[in-house]
Parts: C-alpha cells; sequence; structure tokens
C-alpha cells in the first residue's frame, strides 16, 4: 500500500463515499490523509449510512459537514440527504455550495433550509453536470442567461416552483437530456397550463404531479413515464423519437402522444382507464414494438375489447405480452379470435383480478399461438380472507396449468401470487 500513488488512494477514497467511512479511512498514514485533502472527488453526507446522524442536533451535523469539507480541494460529486433532520441554516449550506462551486459536478441535495437560499444561483455558470434537488423552493429565475451550460440531468422532488420558472428553468439548461419530476408544488398560473419546452431532452419521469394542462416538447424525446398523476390534458410534441412509453396509475381525459410513435419498442401500461381504439391508433403505426404491456387497464367503453389478431398484425417483432385483466364478466378483453400466430414471442405475463375458471383455457389458447415461447409467467391475485370457493378455484386453476405444462415441457413456468 505504501508504494500506491496518492492519486489512486484519492480514487480508492473517493469510491467509499460515505464521508464517514473516508475519514476513518484517511487516518492509515499520512499519504492517506494527503489524499482525502488533495484527491478526494465524491463525499457523501446520508442520515442512513450512519446512525449517529440521527441522535445529532442540525447545528452539530453542519459542524461535521463544514469540517470535513473545508478539509478538501476539488470536490466533484456531493451529496447531502438527511431524511430526519427538520433544517439547516443558510449560512454553512452557502458555504458548503460556494467552496465547491468551481470543481463540483454532481450536487444531491435533501435538507431543508432557513431562510429558503436560491442554490440555483449558487450553483449556476458553473460546471455542474448533475443536480438533484429536494425538498427546497425555487423562485425567481433568470431568463437573461444561461445558468447551466453543462447540465445534462435534473431531479425536483418535493420543490415548490411555479409553471413559469420550471419552463424557464429547463430552457436554462441547453444539454439537459434526463429531467425527473416528483410530487412538486406548481403554482399556476392565468393560463393553467404548464408548457416545458428542450430540444436535447431525452428521458423524462413525472411522479404524483397534478395539472390542468401538461404540453412537453421534446423534439429528441425516447422515454417517457408518467406514474400517480392527475392529469386533465397531456400533449406530447417530438420528432418520431420516442422509443419507451410507461403509463402506471395515470388519470387523464385527454392523452396525445402525436403521430411519431413509429420507432416505439415499449409500451408498459397500468392501472389506467383507455379508450382503446384511440390509443391503438397512437400505437399502431409501431412495427418495432418488442415489449406490450397492459396491466389493470379499465376500457371506458364496457364493450370494447383488445383485438390481439389485430396487434400481431402490428407488432411483428413482438417478444415479450403481458396481460392481465378481470375475468368476473362480460366479454374477454383480450379476446383469442382468429387464427393468429405470435411467432416471436418468447416471454408472456398473464394475470387475474379475480378467481375464475375462464383464465386456464385462455392460458391455453396463448400457448397454442406462441410457438417460439420459453418463458410462461402467471400472476394472481386473491384476498387475505379467501373464502373455501376462492380456494377450491384457485387449485383448480392451478392443477389445470399443471396439467397444460405436461404438454409444454420445453417452456419454462413462473406463479407470482398476492
Amino acid at each position: 500500500m505504501e508504494f500506491l500513488p496518492v492519486e489512486v488512494i484519492g480514487n480508492i477514497l473517493s469510491r467509499l463515499g460515505a464521508a464517514r467511512d473516508v475519514v476513518i479511512a484517511s487516518t492509515t498514514c499520512k499519504k492517506w490523509r494527503e489524499a482525502w485533502q488533495n484527491h478526494l472527488r465524491t463525499l457523501s453526507f446520508n442520515s442512513n449510512d450512519w446512525p449517529v446522524f440521527h441522535e445529532l442536533t442540525s447545528s452539530k451535523i453542519e459542524i461535521l459537514i463544514t469540517q470535513t469539507i473545508l478539509q478538501t480541494t476539488g470536490l466533484q460529486c456531493l451529496t447531502i440527504i438527511m431524511d430526519d433532520v427538520d433544517e439547516f441554516s443558510a449560512a454553512p449550506v452557502i458555504a458548503w455550495l460556494m467552496y465547491t462551486r468551481e470543481t463540483l459536478r454532481q450536487l444531491h441535495y435533501n435538507v431543508r433550509t432557513t431562510p429558503s437560499i436560491n442554490i440555483l444561483e449558487k450553483c449556476g455558470r458553473q460546471k455542474l453536470e448533475v443536480l438533484a434537488l429536494a425538498h427546497n423552493s425555487i423562485t425567481g429565475v433568470e431568463p437573461s442567461y444561461l445558468k447551466f451550460p453543462c447540465l445534462k440531468s435534473l431531479s425536483l422532488s418535493y420543490v415548490s416552483i411555479s409553471a413559469l420558472d420550471l419552463s424557464i428553468l429547463l430552457t436554462a439548461c441547453p444539454k439537459v437530456e434526463i429531467l425527473s419530476l416528483v410530487n412538486l408544488d406548481i403554482a399556476m398560473s392565468d393560463a393553467q397550463t404548464t408548457k416545458l419546452s428542450s430540444v436535447s431532452l431525452k428521458d423524462i419521469y413525472v411522479e404524483s404531479i397534478s395539472l390542468d394542462k401538461f404540453v412537453l416538447e421534446a423534439d429528441n424525446i425516447e422515454k417517457l413515464h408518467l406514474k400517480d398523476c392527475t392529469l386533465e390534458i397531456f400533449e406530447l410534441v417530438s420528432k418520431r423519437t420516442l422509443r419507451f412509453l410507461k403509463i402506471d396509475d395515470v388519470s387523464v381525459i385527454q392523452l396525445d402522444i402525436g403521430e411519431g410513435t413509429e420507432n416505439l419498442e415499449v409500451v408498459d401500461v397500468s392501472n389506467f382507464t383507455i379508450m382503446w381504439q384511440k390509443f391503438h391508433h397512437m400505437i399502431s403505426r409501431s412495427s418495432k414494438l418488442r415489449r406490450l404491456r397492459l396491466w389493470g387497464v379499465v376500457f371506458d367503453d364496457e364493450d370494447e375489447f383488445v383485438d390481439l389478431e389485430t396487434i400481431s398484425a402490428c407488432f411483428p417483432l413482438l417478444s415479450h405480452l403481458s396481460l392481465c385483466y378481470d375475468l368476473r364478466e362480460g366479454p374477454l378483453q383480450f379476446g383469442l379470435q382468429g387464427s393468429f400466430r405470435l411467432e416471436n414471442v418468447v416471454v408472456l405475463e398473464l394475470g387475474w383480478t379475480v378467481v375464475s375458471d375462464l383464465f386456464a383455457p385462455w392460458v391455453e389458447g396463448f400457448l397454442d399461438r406462441c410457438p417460439n415461447l420459453r418463458k410462461l409467467v402467471i400472476y394472481g391475485v386473491v384476498s387475505e380472507a379467501k373464502t373455501h370457493e376462492e380456494c377450491q378455484m384457485l387449485a383448480f386453476i392451478t392443477s389445470s396449468l399443471v396439467r397444460l405444462m405436461r404438454k409444454y415441457l420445453h417452456v419454462e413456468i413462473q406463479f407470482e401470487y398476492e
């Protein structure tokens, strides 16, 4: 160890990450101490890494962080996450940011500060590439000049911000590719429309946000994930670059992802009410689709059903198919009419929400139409207060599937019961 270059030791310490581990390791010898002070690149203060953090007051934690940071030079990645700390004082936080701003590439900051400070102002116009900000407010974003010329990833969680400032902030990040918005408190203008525009954005994740109208203009968007959102209108404007679409437990009256869906490879929809004919029209040109998941979807029209024969024709490259629905009553939502075959499907996931004797024949119909299937996963939901009838039906389904799989010995089967 004594022959290791001090720069290599600095890399070793940077991989430790957690501040406590770095400080302890740096006491090994004078050389390691020098590496900590001059060649440390990553430092993390996370209340989950060290239980003692939960026992200290905010002021003592501030002192520890200050003493540690001020003994380093050239920090590139700084993480401060204190889940159980009420708030930090503004003065030490400003001191940390000002001390590291010239070299910092990544900042993950999740602590409330009082009084509130403009973190964007302290970090802007520098080399920052990743910014993850939580439990703070953003006000008065200046539109007159670019604040984050190098930023590629922006994450805002539990942040208070106006719709206008959010739009301006995204515009002030000309190279941003990844955007995550989680549980934002968005102050609306009179227009009641949130419009975000970016020519560089490729990946956006939106969770737990309620808006009247959300318009996203992203010419090069590749991945869109909406989760636990309530939206009256969502509109995506792009240039046929979308490859991944996931909608999970979203309430939306009008969904428009445009006509540019030719390059979609993954469509994952769950816990969502849809007008199937309209939704299918949006994705029907996705001839490159490889994975389709419709899980717990509810159709606006109770007589609607998914025409799997049409799906087999529209998506010839489909290799992973996942379907789950309520088999209690009415026509099958995913019918097996026709003589179609899903030639390229190698993984099939099928599930029910209520136990039914229709399930096993339905599975057999799919097996007959998937000649190259390699893996079958069965998902079932059984209520906690199981009735005798439910138990009998579950036993019947399981026995039927076991007998069925003796016919398809080349298929791996897996059961997932809740």
